[in-house]
């Protein structure tokens, strides 16, 4: 086993020692990578914290220092996900606007797929895994709605921009989750239909959905005096 020092280099090459909250910071992040790594290659249930910590060169000990289980440790790798959506994609994607966010949201995964394939089956299996425990329910639900408010706030800008009111029955947030257990199925699928499963459904189902509940996109006038379709379809 490869043990982590406590002694780097700076962009000199010359030592530097880290502080006692750098070097835990650091523990964490290494083992946070090795963890996504094993069960994205291996699984959840047959990564086991051994595997993570000899991944990232530390002691078993050093595992449960930072995590108080394999659940705890999948809920970090997820939460991690997480924010890197809400701070590097989420920001880009509101500058572009409502109708190119989800036109961007609906195919990138399909577009991804030989690099997210890994982590979308070990997903659903984690998913599962809340289901027959109780107790992990309410953090799992915590970190899905950080993802969904994005969403949320999408629909709403869609609506705005189309000069649509939504149907009085359903909140946006309701539109927001429907659309993502749609985008999330169509992943499902694609695990193992990626033949019947491509960037065109994807876009088109998301439209369909879209369309329907928020309403129809706006045409406006070109410079041509045409009317052209402001949807991204």
């Amino acid at each position: 086993m490869v043990f982590k020092y406590c002694r780097y280099t700076n962009g000199d090459g010359m030592p530097v020692r880290l502080s006692r909250t750098e070097r835990r910071e650091k523990t964490r992040h290494d083992l946070l990578n090795a963890a996504e790594t094993c069960f994205v290659t291996r699984g959840f249930h047959a990564t086991s914290v051994d595997e993570v910590a000899e991944r990232a060169g530390y002691t078993k000990g050093a595992v449960y220092s930072n995590f108080a289980s394999k659940e705890d440790l999948f809920f970090g790798v997820y939460q991690r996900r997480v924010d890197h959506v809400l701070t590097e994609v989420v920001p880009g994607l509101r500058e572009a606007g409502a109708e190119r966010a989800f036109d961007s949201l609906a195919t990138g995964t399909i577009q991804r797929r030989d690099s997210d394939d890994g982590w979308l089956a070990v997903f659903f299996e984690f998913w599962a895994h809340v289901l027959r425990h109780p107790e992990l329910r309410a953090r799992f639900a915590e970190s899905h709605t950080r993802f969904i408010e994005p969403l949320t706030d999408g629909v709403r800008q869609l609506a705005a921009e189309r000069g649509c009111s939504l149907p009085s029955d359903v909140t946006p947030f309701q539109v927001a989750l429907a659309w993502n257990a749609m985008e999330v199925g169509l992943g499902l699928e694609r695990l193992t239909q990626p033949q019947d499963v491509d960037v065109e459904l994807a876009r088109r189902m998301c439209w369909l959905l879209l369309d329907a509940v928020v309403g129809p996109a706006l045409s406006v006038a070109g410079s041509d005096g045409k009317q052209k379709n402001r949807s991204t379809r």
